[in-house]
């Protein structure tokens, strides 16, 4: 149960997907997948539902299927019979969760208040939705109603968009976020999967983020280093930081004191986060090289390399 969990925190964004006709699941699917976006969460909403989740199960299973809406144990053996991983409901159907948690099926039921946050607790649970998440006060109050519960994580849902995904990712205790403005309905019923799979990219580059952050450029030795550094500088109006292995020029360049990785040097891109951005690239077939991982024991990568240089360069994620 717990491998879903680590899913769509390495995916950082659940599309909530409302689909009123099967014949749209597949491609609306493929468009996700395409767009680095492989989840859904599937609405009971709608009459399609079941059948929609039947389609995607079978043509498009690299998509990490969810049902959402969810409030009766029928719909959830329905949802799980057609091929779901994963419910999630808006509130706490007690009947619902009981019958998942039984049945080793990972949930997720929306919270509102503390009230339900200890009804989660009574049935073992680690995940929650915090819904709706804009019109119950943000991401302020689910910072407060956190607080008492390190052991939880919460998933916030409702109002979710690219303008302000960053900010409720941002808060240790979110797991991810579910949001619909990459599939809204409109798009799904008038065939627009192009635009749903651009969309789709977008939201996933605006959390993700990347941008260069400075170029790495290799030197002889610890006198050029500084040569180097103080030349920059001296062009551009930028402070000098000298450190132990590299100098920088304001934060535009790191001058090494020697030949540091990348044949030619190193590029470091700045992500919001590193986990997620190597989940991301990973998805595309990229590798890494674990020895240069750089950050607490136990805790978030703050820098690791590609394994592989790009054109004589070393390429490192560096969290911003």
């Amino acid at each position: 149960m717990q491998d879903i969990f680590k899913t769509f925190h390495d995916l950082g964004i659940i599309p909530v997907v409302a689909i009123n006709d099967a014949n749209h699941a597949v491609p609306l699917a493929k468009a996700l997948v395409a767009g680095g976006l492989p989840v859904a969460e599937i609405t009971f909403r709608t009459d399609a539902a079941e059948e929609s989740i039947k389609r995607i199960a079978k043509e498009v299973p690299e998509v990490v299927l969810g049902a959402g809406t969810v409030l009766t144990i029928d719909q959830a053996k329905r949802a799980v019979d057609a091929g779901a991983n994963y419910i999630i409901s808006p509130g706490i159907e007690p009947k619902v969760v009981g019958w998942c948690v039984e049945n080793n099926i990972p949930v997720t039921p929306g919270v509102a208040c503390p009230s339900d946050i200890a009804m989660a607790l009574d049935f073992g649970l680690e995940v929650v939705k915090f819904f709706p998440a804009e019109n119950i006060g943000g991401l302020p109050a689910m910072k407060s109603m956190a607080a008492p519960y390190g052991m939880l994580k919460f998933i916030p849902t409702g109002g979710i968009n690219a303008g302000n995904i960053n900010t409720y990712l941002g808060f240790n205790k979110v797991l991810a976020c579910g949001g619909s403005w990459m599939v809204k309905s409109d798009l799904i019923n008038d065939g627009k999967f192009d635009e749903i799979e651009r969309l789709t990219r977008q939201a996933v580059l605006t959390m993700l983020g990347f941008e260069l952050a400075h170029v790495g450029i290799n030197t002889a030795d610890d006198a050029e280093s500084l040569s180097v550094t103080k030349t920059l500088a001296g062009l551009f109006s930028l402070p000098v930081k000298e450190g132990n292995s590299s100098n920088f020029a304001g934060t535009i360049a790191e001058v090494m004191k020697g030949k540091g990785p990348g044949t030619n040097g190193h590029f470091a891109i700045a992500t919001n986060d590193v986990e997620r951005a190597m989940a991301h690239l990973g998805r595309q077939g990229v590798e890494f090289d674990m020895s240069s991982v750089k950050g607490p024991e136990g805790g978030p990568i703050k820098a690791i390399y590609l394994k592989d240089e790009v054109a004589g360069f070393g390429v490192h994620l560096l969290r911003r």
